[in-house]
């Protein structure tokens, strides 16, 4: 990325470490609306990407993206820095935003479902497809949890919010070394669990 696309923080990424997200955040609390288009700038592209891993629709992605920034917008002046980074307070609502959307569709799924009961010739392979589907997400959850917390927060980390090794060991405060061996270590434990061949 060249110099006239490098982020308004100074870097060519958002950083969990940057006073100037908080500042940002601070003025769009005070109603600053060329404060919140910076601000957009910096975190849309990571509330994207996060919500996209856990909805693996674009549309939908989008859709819920948009609804977080504006949330960002509304809720600026309930940001509490002593509890977390700018950063890490977005991509918690986003996170939110993403599985209450998931929650929405698997009600849907479920209503759908129990009106297949009715129906005395659903097709085979619909009722498999859902099935399937449930199954496998909530087998990915249960292997998650069988994480320790620090492998669960790297992974996470990097594969939700599409973050670099290096990116998350800013987020998590570790050496960039450790928390290879934590996302490897948590990889192969997953794979086990999961039952992927190599």
């Amino acid at each position: 990325m060249g110099a006239r696309g490098r982020s308004p923080i100074g870097e060519d990424r958002p950083d969990d470490f940057s006073p100037g997200l908080r500042e940002l955040l601070q003025a769009v609390g005070k109603g600053d609306r060329e404060a919140f288009e910076r601000l957009y700038e910096v975190l849309a592209p990571r509330v994207f990407g996060l919500v996209l891993r856990v909805l693996r629709d674009r549309a939908h992605s989008e859709e819920v993206a948009q609804e977080v920034l504006v949330e960002v917008w509304r809720s600026a002046t309930r940001y509490e820095p002593d509890k977390g980074s700018v950063l890490a307070w977005v991509l918690t609502i986003a996170h939110r935003r993403a599985i209450d959307r998931v929650r929405s569709a698997q009600a849907v799924m479920d209503r759908e479902e129990r009106a297949a009961r009715l129906e005395p010739y659903r097709p085979f392979d619909e009722v498999t497809e859902l099935v399937v589907g449930r199954l496998e997400g909530e087998r990915l959850r249960r292997c998650l949890e069988g994480l320790t917390e620090l492998q669960r927060e790297s992974v996470t980390f990097a594969y939700y919010g599409g973050y670099s090794y290096r990116e998350v060991a800013e987020l998590v405060k570790a050496p960039l070394g450790t928390v290879k061996t934590r996302m490897r270590d948590g990889l192969i434990r997953l794979r086990d669990c999961l039952g992927v061949e190599r």
